[in-house]
């Protein structure tokens, strides 16, 4: 269990640099990756209970997750603004596009 800890903190200590820099693709991998870890840790705790030390390194590598979920928030919030700002712009751009049969005849009347 302590190289799967060991491994967990190392992929937390490696992004924690770049984080604010880092683009969504990283942060999708790092969730990956961490996810498959924590699954690892959990079945390893169902088996041997983990020593203090152990406990102390979890919580200091869970420390780091309030920043990488603000992170994650902010690039969703980017992307959010992005898809409202192209659909407005759809819309926007629909409303002048005409939906005219090309070979139909516009008459006027005389007064």
């Amino acid at each position: 269990m302590d190289n799967l800890i060991g491994e967990l903190e190392q992929l937390t200590v490696d992004l924690m640099p770049r984080l604010q820099e880092a683009p969504y693709e990283e942060l999708e991998a790092y969730v990956e990756t961490r996810q498959g870890l924590v699954d690892s840790i959990g079945e390893a705790v169902t088996i041997c209970r983990p020593t203090e030390g152990q406990k102390q390194e979890i919580r200091r590598i869970l420390e780091h997750d309030s920043a990488i979920l603000a992170r994650m928030n902010a690039l969703r919030l980017e992307a959010q603004d992005w898809l409202q700002k192209r659909n407005q712009a759809k819309a926007q751009r629909s409303a002048y596009e005409s939906g005219y049969t090309p070979d139909s005849i516009l008459m006027d009347r005389k007064k």
